[in-house]
């Protein structure tokens, strides 16, 4: 049973920092390619960053270009999300997203940015 538990969120003011983490169990970590995702209320799930199985690779959402980083630790089977500059539009409930042979999802971190 693959599972994949987001920990990091809560509240921060505008212009501050959080680090989103999820760690995996069930799967064969480092052959997946991981991602965060968001919901913003009122709007559709949206991809905000994704790393290959090895990390050589990421892309971004243009909307956090430059103040997001995604990285992973395959020893730990953790996959993070540094978010720096935090703007109240970024406020949304966070997933974290496994793919290689099956989508899999996380419950999901609340992450709120005051302004």
């Amino acid at each position: 049973q693959v599972q994949l538990v987001e920990s990091g969120g809560g509240l921060v003011q505008a212009g501050g920092s959080l680090r989103l983490s999820c760690v995996a169990s069930g799967l064969i970590f480092g052959i997946n390619t991981m991602g965060w995702y968001r919901r913003a209320p009122g709007n559709q799930r949206e991809l905000v960053a994704q790393i290959t199985p090895t990390g050589g690779h990421t892309n971004y959402a243009d909307s956090v270009k430059g103040r997001f980083t995604i990285s992973r630790d395959n020893t730990k089977n953790t996959v993070y999300l540094q978010m720096n500059s935090l703007k109240p539009e970024d406020t949304a409930v966070y997933y974290c997203h496994a793919f290689r042979y099956g989508n899999y999802w996380g419950q999901g971190t609340q992450v709120t940015v005051s302004s």
